[in-house]
This record gives C-alpha cells, sequence and structure tokens, in this order.
C-alpha cells in the first residue's frame, strides 16, 4: 500500500494557520468558543487541518529540522484543541439515565415468598441467652428515592435461574456527537495521546456513572464500614442492593461498555475495552464490595435468607456480568463475582449448620405456662418454611447429609436419626428433617421441667400438633417432609394426647370402680355407705383440682382442643353416669346427700367446655350447680317445639329470649338491651348474653330437625 502523499508547502501553512487560529493560550475569541458548537465547516476544516500535520509529521524524512519543530508545535497545540473539544462535547451531552430506564433492569423473574410476610410469630421468641438463635425481623421498607426510582422493579425476594442476558443498553449520547467523539479520538490516538484521550473520557464518563448511582442510593462504603453496621440497617440496603445490582450491570455499565465501542473500536488495540474499565471500574468494585462484605461477615440465622437473596440476585446476573465484562482487561471483575458467589454459598451452608446447632443446644428451662406452644417451635417451624421458600437454590447449595446422631452413638446429648428410613430424600430434605428432630428432642428436654406428668404430655402435645401443622400447611415442606415422615409425627402427637389422658384420668376413674363398696356378699343391699361416700368425695375433689388446674392449661388449635374434650367427655360421661345410676339411692336415702353428690352429668359435660381455654373459672362448679338446681327449669328434659318462644327465669328477675328452629339450623331473637356473642358449629349452638350477669343456653338439634333440646343453662 502506497504511501500518503504528504501535503505541499501551501498546504502546510494554510492548516498551520488554522491550528494556530484556534490556540485558546494565545487567543481570547478561540478561549470563549468551542469548534464543534459552531458550523460544521469549520469542525471539518479544523480536522482536516490536523490531519495533513499529522501527515506531514509521518513523512519527517522529507522535512526540514525548522518545519519538524514547527510541525510538533502544531500538533500539540491542535491535541490541545481536541482534548478540550473532546472534553466539551461529553460533559454537554451527558446527563443521568431517566428513571424509567433504570427500573427495566429485571423483565421477568420468579419470586419467592416474602420473608416479611412469614415471619411475624418470629417475634414471639427472644433466647435466654447467647444460644445463636437471633429473632429474624420483618424488615422496614426501604426508603429515599431509590425506591420510588426503583418500586416498579423487583422485588426484595426475586430471582430468575441462570437467566438469559437481561442487557438492555441505552443510547447515552446522540448520535452525531458519537461521530465527533470518534473523530477526535482517532486524531489524537494517532498522534500519541492515547492516555490523555482516555483520561479525559474516563473522567467525565464516571461522574455520570456516579451519578447513576446516586440515583440507585448505592453508598460508598467499603467492606469494614459494611460490617460495621447492624444487621437490621443491612437488610435494608441488600434489599437496595439486590435491586440497584440488576440496574447497573444490565443497563449502566451495559450501556457504558457499548458507548466505548462506538467511540473507540477499530481504532486501536482494546482502546474500547480500556476505556470502558477506566470509567466502570472503581464503580463496579464499590457495587461488588457491599456483597463481598456480607458473604464473609459473622454468620447468624436471621442472615440466611438476605444471603440467599443476595446469591440468587448475583446468581441471576452472572450471565449478564460474563458478557459486560468479557475482555481480559475486566477479568478481575468477573474473578470477584463468582468468588464473592461461591463464598455466599458457603455462608448459606454454614449457616444452616449453626442453625442446626443452636436449635439443639438452646437452652431456655422456663416451662411455657399452661402447656402451650414454645415459642421456640414457632421460631424453627417458621424458620424451615421459609427454607422451603429457597428449595431450588439451597437444592444446589446443599450436597452433603447433615451430621447426626446415631442410635449407637450412645450420646444422650444428640437424638438419633437413621437415613437408611429416609432413602431418597435430598440433601435438603434430611436437613429440614434433621431439624425437626432435633427441635422435638429439644423439646422433649423442656417438658421435663414441668412438675406435673400430665401437662408435659400437653406440651409435647401441641408442640409436634404444631409441626404437623406447619407442615403441612406448606405445600413445598410437605413434599420434602414426605408424608411417611408426616404420618410418624401425627403418631407422636396422638400418642401424646393418649399419654395426657391416662396421666389425668386413669386416677380420676379409678375412683368411679365398684371394686371396694360392696359387703357381705350381697350385691343388691351390701353397699358400704361410707366408702361410697369416701368416694364421691374423692372423686368431688379430684374431678375440682382437675378441673381448676386444666381451665388454665391451653390448646391454642380448636380442633385439636374439642378432639381431646371430646375424647375426655366419652370416657368421663358414660362412666360417671353409670356410677351415678347405680348409687345415687344410696347416697340420697342418706342425710345431706348434696355433700357427695355435687354434681350432675350435665355439670360434669359443661366443665369439660371450660378445659384447656387458659384462663381460671371465674364460677366454681358447686355454684353452677347450685344456681342450676335453683331455677324453675329441668334442664335434663326441657324440649321446645319449633318457633315456641322460650322464658328462662332466674328470682326476680326474667330475661327473655325467643329460640327458632328452622331447616338451616337455629335462630336466636336477642332482647334488644343486651350485648351479644354469637357462634355456630355443626349443629350446635351457643349464645352468651352479657350485662350485669351473664347466662348461657347451649343446644342441640335432633336428627328431625324439629326440636331444640336445652342441655344447660349456666348462670
Amino acid at each position: 500500500m502506497e504511501a500518503p502523499t504528504p501535503p505541499s508547502p501551501t498546504e502546510l501553512d494554510a492548516a498551520e494557520r488554522i491550528i494556530l487560529l484556534w490556540d485558546s493560550t494565545a487567543s481570547e475569541e478561540a478561549r470563549e468558543r468551542m469548534i464543534f458548537e459552531g458550523h460544521r465547516d469549520e469542525v471539518d476544516r479544523y480536522l482536516q487541518a490536523v490531519d495533513e500535520i499529522q501527515r506531514s509529521m509521518s513523512s519527517a524524512s522529507l522535512v526540514s529540522d525548522d518545519d519538524q519543530a514547527k510541525l510538533n508545535s502544531a500538533i500539540q497545540i491542535a491535541m490541545a484543541r481536541l482534548e478540550d473539544e473532546f472534553r466539551n462535547i461529553l460533559l454537554n451531552h451527558t446527563s443521568p439515565i431517566e428513571p424509567d430506564s433504570l427500573t427495566s433492569a429485571d423483565p421477568s423473574s420468579s419470586t419467592h415468598s416474602s420473608a416479611a410476610d412469614s415471619t411475624s410469630e418470629f417475634e414471639d421468641f427472644s433466647p435466654e441467652d447467647d444460644s445463636g438463635l437471633t429473632t429474624p425481623k420483618a424488615s422496614s421498607a426501604s426508603v429515599g428515592d431509590a425506591d420510588e426510582l426503583l418500586q416498579r422493579g423487583d422485588s426484595s425476594n426475586t430471582c430468575s435461574y441462570r437467566s438469559t442476558s437481561s442487557i438492555r443498553e441505552l443510547d447515552l449520547i446522540p448520535s452525531d456527537a458519537v461521530v465527533d467523539l470518534r473523530n477526535i479520538a482517532e486524531r489524537m490516538i494517532a498522534a500519541g495521546y492515547l492516555r490523555a484521550c482516555i483520561q479525559v473520557y474516563g473522567g467525565v464518563r464516571k461522574s455520570a456513572v456516579d451519578s447513576s448511582f446516586r440515583r440507585l442510593k448505592i453508598e460508598k462504603l467499603s467492606i469494614g464500614d459494611v460490617q460495621r453496621l447492624q444487621w437490621e440497617q443491612l437488610e435494608a440496603k441488600i434489599r437496595r442492593w439486590i435491586r440497584a445490582a440488576k440496574a447497573c450491570v444490565r443497563i449502566v455499565f451495559a450501556s457504558e461498555k457499548k458507548l466505548c465501542e462506538q467511540i473507540f473500536n477499530g481504532i486501536g488495540t482494546a482502546i474500547d475495552d480500556a476505556c470502558f474499565m477506566e470509567t466502570v471500574k472503581e464503580p463496579a468494585i464499590q457495587l461488588f464490595n457491599f456483597a463481598e462484605a456480607i458473604s464473609i461477615s459473622r454468620r447468624s440465622p436471621e442472615k440466611l435468607f438476605k444471603i440467599l437473596d443476595l446469591h440468587d440476585a448475583l446468581m441471576d446476573l452472572m450471565p449478564d456480568i460474563e458478557s459486560v465484562f468479557e475482555s481480559k482487561s475486566s477479568e478481575s471483575i468477573r474473578i470477584q463475582a463468582v468468588e464473592i458467589l461461591s463464598r455466599l454459598a458457603e455462608a448459606a451452608r454454614g449457616i444452616l449448620s449453626e442453625f442446626e446447632n443452636a436449635v439443639l443446644r438452646e437452652p431456655s428451662k422456663v416451662p411455657v405456662p399452661g402447656g402451650t406452644i414454645h415459642p421456640l417451635t414457632r421460631y424453627v417451624m417458621n424458620y424451615i418454611s421459609l427454607i422451603s421458600d429457597y428449595k431450588q437454590t439451597l437444592n444446589e447449595l446443599i450436597v452433603s447429609k447433615p451430621s447426626t446422631g446415631s442410635r449407637y452413638s450412645g450420646d444422650p446429648s444428640t437424638p438419633d436419626m437413621e437415613f437408611a428410613e429416609l432413602e431418597g430424600k435430598t440433601p435438603l430434605a434430611l436437613h429440614l428433617i434433621w431439624i425437626i428432630v432435633i427441635l422435638q428432642f429439644n423439646l422433649d428436654g423442656k417438658s421435663k421441667h414441668y412438675k406435673d406428668a400430665s401437662i408435659a404430655h400437653l406440651f409435647m402435645m401441641n408442640n409436634v400438633h404444631y409441626i404437623v401443622q406447619k407442615i403441612k400447611g406448606s405445600p413445598e415442606l410437605r413434599e420434602m417432609i414426605g408424608d411417611d415422615y408426616l404420618r410418624k409425627l401425627t403418631g407422636k402427637f396422638r400418642q401424646a394426647a393418649t399419654s395426657y389422658q391416662r396421666a389425668t384420668w386413669v386416677s380420676v376413674l379409678y375412683c368411679l370402680r365398684d371394686e371396694g363398696l360392696h359387703v357381705s356378699g350381697s350385691f343388691s343391699s351390701g353397699v358400704s355407705k361410707s366408702a361410697l361416700r369416701e368416694r364421691f368425695k374423692s372423686f368431688n375433689a379430684m374431678f375440682e383440682e382437675v378441673h381448676r388446674t386444666q381451665a388454665t392449661w391451653l390448646i391454642p388449635d380448636s380442633q385439636l382442643r374439642e378432639e381431646l374434650r371430646i375424647s375426655i367427655s366419652e370416657k368421663l360421661i358414660p362412666a360417671y353416669r353409670s356410677f351415678l345410676g347405680r348409687f345415687r339411692s344410696h347416697i340420697e336415702s342418706g342425710r345431706h346427700p348434696e355433700n357427695y353428690i355435687k354434681y350432675s352429668v350435665e355439670d360434669l359435660e359443661t366443665a369439660v367446655l371450660d378445659f384447656f381455654e387458659g384462663y381460671s373459672v371465674s364460677q366454681h362448679l358447686r355454684r353452677r350447680s347450685q344456681v342450676a338446681k335453683s331455677t324453675s327449669l329441668n334442664t335434663s328434659a326441657l324440649f321446645v317445639p319449633s318457633a315456641a318462644p322460650l322464658k328462662l327465669h332466674y328470682g326476680a328477675s326474667a330475661i327473655s329470649a325467643s329460640v327458632e328452629v328452622s331447616p338451616d339450623g337455629v335462630r336466636t331473637i336477642l332482647p334488644q338491651k343486651l350485648t351479644n356473642r354469637f357462634s355456630c358449629k355443626g349443629t350446635m349452638i351457643s349464645n352468651e348474653y352479657h350485662a350485669h350477669h351473664s347466662f348461657c343456653v347451649t343446644g342441640k338439634i335432633p336428627i328431625t330437625g324439629k326440636m331444640l333440646r336445652i342441655h344447660s343453662i349456666r348462670y
């Protein structure tokens, strides 16, 4: 290829005059005006003059020393001018990215269940000491302009796994300005001013990137700064970072790379990459330093879900990071992202292991009142329910089985778990089952702090039942735990219910046996009245104590509470009715029968309804029985025809209510002056009037649907 023809002396002189005309160091007019803001003819003439000077310099053998000196001076003046023009064009056409553009970085994603929506019950649990279980709080919403910018973007718990590129490149500078910048860059680089060109470009564009970072509320925090922040502060920053990182990589960095390619591609070897890294290296390091600080921070259970959110967000971004930072010069950014991803994965695995140990060692020894659900149970089950929401991520991260005890280990401080019984389960599923195993082991230890065996069994029943209900309530968790293990858990809480009944009611029902009451071998007349009186007194005392105590115990689940009451009634009521039927006459024929037969069958039926409500019974059984006897109603044999009014009289006062039976059930027309609480379940109806005094009518609709039977009246 032939060398370019050098300009003639006349052309060279003309070119030199044009260069000197725009020497800003020699002319006020040159300082105040910009060539590329004027007429295009002036731009073309100036660029042509620069080209002629450069062609002359490339033919140095044909130029005298004096002319060479003049050319060097002219090119220096020209490069200084072009540098100013380059900077001015960049500044004039650099503006913040529009907010709407920053919200479109995540066009499609799949969403986890929100931790904030699922952690309300975590608030109940506060460990007594540093057991490693710290309550995850529902984080407050992000604040500030960034959230307004990003409110249409990604939520705090979103991720798309292995997504394809979601890059959205914007035209940061108009095309005509890009042409001018490229023309200037070509001449500066050809003259050996590459470094100056890159520095000017990087300085201006880095300021633009910083402006986008400020809009996205990305703070300049060192790793040390991040690690010194409280976790509650970091949670909000993590949510913001996840959204902002997607906008930075997919829009801000990608658009900067495109602009570098438009201006510098093809001018020299990897110059576009050099300019790109000059612009974004520091901001990229600033961005990823935050995630790195989280990945190496102190581990604790409440951090798991935000760490998984970070991991998912970064995993989602990896294809885009590899695309944007594909060059050799940007390899360090890719490596940093990969290393952070690995450390986040390791942190998640470590936190899960530490959580298991913390559940096993949680040391609280004060029994929860009433044998209700322990805060630890609520905490752990809500925690693993959230874990199941991250099943896809954790199935990839958790690849080893938990470190468990064995029935052959002989270690009393660790429960047993045999993997042979759980063949086919994923490592994650085994970890979740192991957490449930160690939770039960811990709860069993806590149950031993109750002095009464009955409430210890009730406590275990409540807690294992809660575990079962939480598993059933989460399809993802149920799938991982499996129905076989769920049936095993169901059997455990039912066994605890059976153990409770044995511990409580065997001794009570023992009072209602016939043994020891008959004398002289005569069944009809040989009943020892003294033994019978003692038997009734023992029953009354034991039942009163059970009633007084267990009314304060609590079964939070209404269905479980009702099932246990029914089970108690099915054993207690027939036994008492039979015993009363056989021996009532022997007591009533003697003196003061009311001291021994204190309760009717209906009294016991009603008393059972007080059990497991969690509060003291304000009106004693004896008082209730006496009031029932003082009424003018025979509560055991009252039938009310359909739609017939019912009047209840108590002493000198009267309170009226109309009770109607319809095909749909019972409708009660209530007194206007009283406040009513009305509830109906199945065929049972309960109306309770609240005034200065209160009474309750409990009724049942017979199969015919035409009669209403009043079982009891409470005053």
